[in-house]
């Protein structure tokens, strides 16, 4: 059993992918190809946490999130990997593990 979270951004950079400031209509094409994919994900103001089951699996959605957007002239992305051995749910698991020795639920 393995647990890879990937906390990710992904957005394009060119003026041919931006609204104004605005980089949620690529972001949300991102998302929803995340979303139908299965794997367990969390939206963050900042980026998006993924847990898949492999290193292969993990690549395999960010490469489905670049795919969204890959018709752009450039994309930023950026990308931290924590991978632990005989462990899975961490997504809820780390966050419940912070509450318990807080005491209370957190905002999250």
């Amino acid at each position: 059993m393995l647990s890879v979270l990937v906390e990710f951004s992904m957005f394009p950079t060119s003026a041919d992918g931006r609204d104004g400031a605005s980089v949620s209509k690529s972001v949300s094409k991102i998302i929803d190809a995340i979303d139908k994919s299965g794997v367990p994900y969390q939206l963050t103001p900042m980026g998006t946490v993924i847990e898949a089951k492999s290193m292969k699996e993990a690549l395999s959605v960010i490469e489905l999130a670049y795919e969204q957007v890959s018709d752009l002239e450039r994309v930023y992305s950026s990308l931290k990997f924590d991978i632990r051995k005989n462990t899975e749910n961490r997504l809820k698991t780390k966050i419940a593990s912070v509450e318990k020795v807080l005491n209370r639920e957190i905002n999250h």
